[in-house]
Parts: structure tokens; C-alpha cells; sequence
């Protein structure tokens, strides 16, 4: 009996450590693959990349003590009547490396649509200097996407939260 009760116990332990995958939904769904979509780029008229900080850890008192904290990836299609088509999505840590591409093909973000990526606060890899590289495509340049880094920490018993606009860096 007793070492069915330490193996129930090392097995509930086990799943306990298993990490969830940031993208899926409570079904265990990957919200970002339901919307991944093959386009030709010959059939877009306009195309942007935008650079946002993202802030994965800030310093405290000295450059030796430091806040972990959770950030947000915030893609907005503001169009009423047009999709948008986010082509990439890269983030790079505080060295400029390529830590991630979050996405293998497009995403159709429809009207009004919005996506969101979290860094979690135990992620460490990005540091105080990560950004993302989002490139993204559309029919006509008068669609004006709101790309926004939301980070949130806790300092002891207070909590705080600050955002971080993407700026075009296309040229």
C-alpha cells in the first residue's frame, strides 16, 4: 500500500511540473494556430515591421537586484472592415539573438481582432532589453494596428503595471 501511495505521489507531482503552453486555450487549443493562414505576398499592397520593448525584468536600487515580470504582446487590428495579416513574429533578447519566432506562417487578424502573447514573469531569456519584431501586411496602408507591450510586477505587497508602444521601423 505504501508504494502505491508514493508513486500516486510522485505521478501527481510529475503532471504538477508539466508547463502549460502559453498559446493554448483551456481546451488545448493553440489560439494562435486556428488563425494561421497561407497568403501570397504579391497580393498585399502594404507591409510594416514594428519594433516593441518588452520588459521581461526591471532593476531595482542597483543594476544586482532585480523585478521578474510577466509581459504581454498586444496586436490590435483597428479597421472596422479590413483583416490584417501578421506575418511575423520574432522575439530577441536583450543581446539582439533571436529567441523565438512565435509563428510558422501568417495570421488572419480580422476586423477589430486582437492577439496577445505572454512572457511569463519566470522567463529569464529575454532580460530588461527584449523586444519583439512583428511584420505584418495588408491591402491598403490605412489600416494602423496597435502593437503594445503590458508589463505587470510585484514589489512585496504592491503591484504595478506600465505599457510600451511599438514603433514602425520599416524604411
Amino acid at each position: 500500500m505504501r508504494s502505491i501511495m508514493i508513486s500516486i505521489s510522485v505521478l501527481v507531482f510529475l503532471i504538477s511540473c508539466i508547463k502549460p503552453k502559453p498559446n493554448e486555450n483551456p481546451e488545448g487549443l493553440n489560439i494562435l494556430d486556428r488563425e494561421e493562414v497561407f497568403i501570397s505576398p504579391d497580393s498585399l499592397e502594404f507591409t510594416d515591421t514594428v519594433y516593441v520593448p518588452i520588459y521581461s525584468e526591471i532593476y531595482t536600487k542597483t543594476m544586482t537586484s532585480n523585478i521578474l515580470l510577466t509581459a504581454t504582446l498586444s496586436i490590435r487590428n483597428t479597421s472596422f472592415n479590413d483583416s490584417l495579416f501578421v506575418d511575423v513574429i520574432d522575439y530577441y533578447d536583450s543581446k539582439g539573438n533571436k529567441v523565438k519566432a512565435f509563428i510558422e506562417q501568417s495570421i488572419l487578424l480580422k476586423p477589430m481582432a486582437s492577439i496577445e502573447y505572454v512572457i511569463e514573469e519566470n522567463d529569464e531569456v529575454g532580460g530588461a532589453g527584449a523586444n519583439f519584431i512583428i511584420a505584418y501586411s495588408s491591402k491598403s496602408n490605412d489600416i494602423k494596428p496597435i502593437c503594445q507591450s503590458i508589463m505587470l510586477g510585484t514589489l512585496g505587497q504592491h503591484a504595478f503595471a506600465f505599457t510600451s508602444d511599438g514603433i514602425s521601423i520599416k524604411r
